[in-house]
């Protein structure tokens, strides 16, 4: 075999090693073993969590098993010398960026540190767990954190009054943050840190700002040892649908700052987000930057940045921030110096034409590989085993990277092709700062090496391409780290889309191993690096879909619709065919838009909920009668005018920006039967809306279908449960 062709295939497996181990850039560091009484102790938290979570029970707001969990809390508190109250109220919110109100029974544990006087510094997190899981990561890890900051901050001198607020009601719509705003202690608050969690483990990231963030960022660089943290992450968060308590306490334009860790989102709402899966490592991360957040919140550590900034991580190890404005004077100079090196070097086409080509090529090549192995095996196939399906996708840049360069840049020099290269990057930073002006930051420092390299050629000849290497190192560092979050946050897909992004890895390295690729030929690089493509997408498609860490969605329910008579088992899944008997279609039900597997069902007789209902003009007033449903939702066509929705003290508007959608007024836990609902709606026609109760329980008829659920399957976001529905014009 010949030379060149023995060292193309050692830089692929080079280059597609260096992608498997940038998840290392975000590992954490193991657990102190010893503290002062001044550091959190992961440990001591663990143990107050495990306390609190007992036998790990899922423990939904106004339930029994709730109660439990608050009562323990209190306890913990009191032991330490502090006096929590708890605050019960019915309250009820808006759901963020849709058409819908919740509303509970929720009851907010509230205790104060420090001072009585001065702007208060509010530590949040929520102690409801959805019916699906224990909640040990979501958010148990948050309220392990308080409870351990608490110990410490007892025992310390504070400038200003820390409020610690375990509040209840989070999973259903944030009702216990807004039940909090109605509280006068929340007129004192002047700064927020805010605690949640998407997953069980990896590095807890400062994902959400107030904004401007100057101040937030210049304190969040001052206080974390270890920052995870980046301004095109917090600024495409405010793009998703998501939400946490800070949706709601941003109207009162507090200093904040929002914490989660998202490391393996399969366990998220559901039994998985359990104590023994909460990595220790990431409670010790979480609680570090929150200790030290709030105590230089609370001693005035000095933050007097203001204005908009972008900011990166290095690996955890150092946040870099600058204003917006010199980002954007940055980029736009990089971008013409580039323009000009770049069209005077000459086969700017070609070089722009092998780093668009990549991107699309390979994301091409990735689509239509997912979209096989997709058709055979159905379902999340990656889900147990994602790196070999993001190694696939890599490999497949390499492919398109390999063959573009031995074609069109044949004829090109390295020179040439790097400051091409580097003007596309630019490029696609100005672009992606359109949309999210926070991503700038990846995309000024490793062109800024590389020009300096390329100035500094004049004193020193091989500076460009020392230049150029740092350049990537500094790329990996970075944009490598922030990429392997990204992984874990979107390991539901679309996976294609890691092609383009790993492009911008990928082709800087390739274009510095142009002569190699020149010298092995076109045929033999196409046939390295698509026998290793070939190998990448077999050993993808052969890997397990689910294991017992990373398992499917699966949730059974029974639904009997009362009005036409009819009933069906449902599954909601990840679209795998259902391993079950019976006449499994695809399809919708009147409560809601997702896609389910259904199957026709004999109707089970059983309770329902009835409301009773006055409407005067534009406005509808109903009392709920739950008989024993754990939940009551009313939903309206998307057609309806509703404006909004509640009871007394907390009707809440439907958010205004939500389209297109159904309208969903719910309440749940024990305090729903005999509740008083009032719906405002636009005008005075009635509106036909389906009742829905929810039992978390399976009648025995679906017996056959739970014990046909698969080995490694559970489920996730919500529970198994029977629902009645019943159409009643209003």
């Amino acid at each position: 075999m010949r030379r060149p062709i023995v060292l193309l295939a050692l830089l692929v497996a080079a280059v597609l090693g260096a992608m498997a181990a940038k998840c290392w850039l975000i590992e954490l560091p193991p657990v102190r073993a010893s503290n002062t009484n001044a550091q959190f102790s992961a440990e001591r938290a663990a143990e107050r969590l495990a306390f609190v979570l007992g036998d790990q029970r899922p423990h939904p707001a106004d339930t029994p098993a709730n109660d439990m969990v608050r009562g323990k809390i209190v306890m913990l508190l009191q032991s330490m010398g502090l006096n929590p109250v708890v605050r019960d109220q019915v309250a009820c919110n808006e759901l963020f960026k849709q058409r819908g109100v919740s509303c509970a029974r929720v009851r907010n544990v509230i205790a104060v540190l420090g001072p009585p006087a001065g702007k208060a510094v509010l530590l949040n997190a929520h102690y409801d767990s959805t019916a699906a899981g224990p909640g040990a990561g979501d958010d148990g890890i948050g309220v392990a954190t308080l409870l351990e900051v608490a110990s410490i901050l007892r025992q310390q001198p504070l400038k200003r009054p820390v409020i610690l607020l375990f509040n209840e009601g989070e999973e259903l719509g944030l009702v216990g943050a807004r039940a909090f705003l109605a509280d006068p202690l929340s007129q004192n608050v002047g700064s927020l840190v805010n605690l949640e969690a998407r997953g069980v483990r990896g590095p807890a990231n400062m994902f959400e700002t107030s904004v401007p963030n100057g101040a937030p960022i210049a304190l969040y660089s001052k206080a974390a040892a270890h920052p995870v943290a980046n301004s095109l992450g917090t600024d495409v968060y405010r793009l998703l649908p998501n939400y946490t308590d800070v949706n709601s306490f941003s109207e009162r334009k507090w200093l904040t700052l929002n914490i989660a860790p998202i490391g393996n989102e399969t366990r998220y709402h559901s039994a998985g987000d359990s104590l023994e899966a909460l990595d220790h490592r990431t409670l010790q991360h979480m609680g570090d930057q929150t200790l030290a957040l709030a105590v230089g919140l609370a001693n005035d550590l000095p933050a007097n940045a203001s204005g908009e900034r972008i900011f990166m991580d290095v690996s955890g190890q150092a946040l870099i921030s600058l204003p917006l404005i010199v980002g954007v004077v940055l980029l736009v100079g990089l971008l013409l110096a580039f323009a000009v090196i770049a069209w005077r070097r000459g086969k700017i086409v070609r070089g722009i034409g092998i780093a668009l080509g990549t991107m699309v090529g390979s994301a091409a090549v990735a689509w239509v590989a997912l979209a096989a192995i997709g058709a055979i095996r159905q379902g999340m196939f990656w889900r147990a085993e994602p790196m070999w399906t993001l190694l696939a996708t890599y490999a497949s840049v390499v492919l398109a990277g390999v063959i573009l360069l031995a074609l069109l840049g044949a004829k090109a020099d390295r020179t040439q092709l790097r400051a091409s290269y580097w003007l596309v990057f630019l490029l696609i930073g100005g672009a992606i700062g359109l949309l999210a002006p926070g991503g700038i930051i990846f995309f000024l420092f490793p062109p800024l090496i590389v020009l300096i390299g390329m100035l500094a050629t004049r004193w020193w000849k091989p500076a460009e391409q020392v230049a150029a290497w740092l350049a990537i190192l500094f790329l990996y560092f970075t944009w490598g780290a922030m990429l392997a979050l990204l992984e874990e946050l979107l390991n539901g897909g679309p996976m294609w889309l890691f092609a383009p992004l790993g492009t911008l890895l990928i082709v800087p390295v390739l274009i510095e191993a142009a002569p190699l690729i020149r010298n092995a030929g076109l045929k033999a690089s196409a046939a390295v690096t698509g026998g290793i493509v070939l190998l990448g997408w077999a050993a993808a498609a052969a890997a397990p879909a689910y294991s017992a860490d990373r398992q499917q969605r699966f949730v059974i329910e029974h639904v009997t619709d009362l009005t036409a008579k009819k009933a069906w088992l449902a599954v909601v899944n990840d679209g795998k065919p259902v391993p079950a008997p019976g006449k499994w279609t695809r399809g919708k039900l009147a409560y809601s838009d997702r896609l389910r597997w259904l199957a026709p069902m004999e109707i089970v007789a059983g309770p329902a909920p009835t409301l009773e209902a006055i409407r005067t003009g534009r406005t509808i007033r109903l009392v709920l009668h739950a008989n024993g449903a754990d939940s009551i939702s009313l939903v309206a066509p998307e057609k309806a005018d509703i404006r909004a929705a509640g009871v007394e003290g907390f009707v809440r508007p439907l958010d205004p920006s939500a389209k297109k959608q159904k309208y969903y007024v719910g309440c749940s836990g024990r305090s729903c039967d005999g509740l008083k609902l009032e719906i405002e709606a636009g005008n005075d026609k009635p509106i036909m809306f389906t009742l829905v109760g929810a039992y978390r329980s399976l009648p025995p008829s679906a017996g056959p279908l739970v014990a046909a659920r698969p080995k490694n399957a559970r489920p996730q976001y919500l529970p198994d449960e029977t629902l009645t529905l019943s159409q009643i014009r209003l």
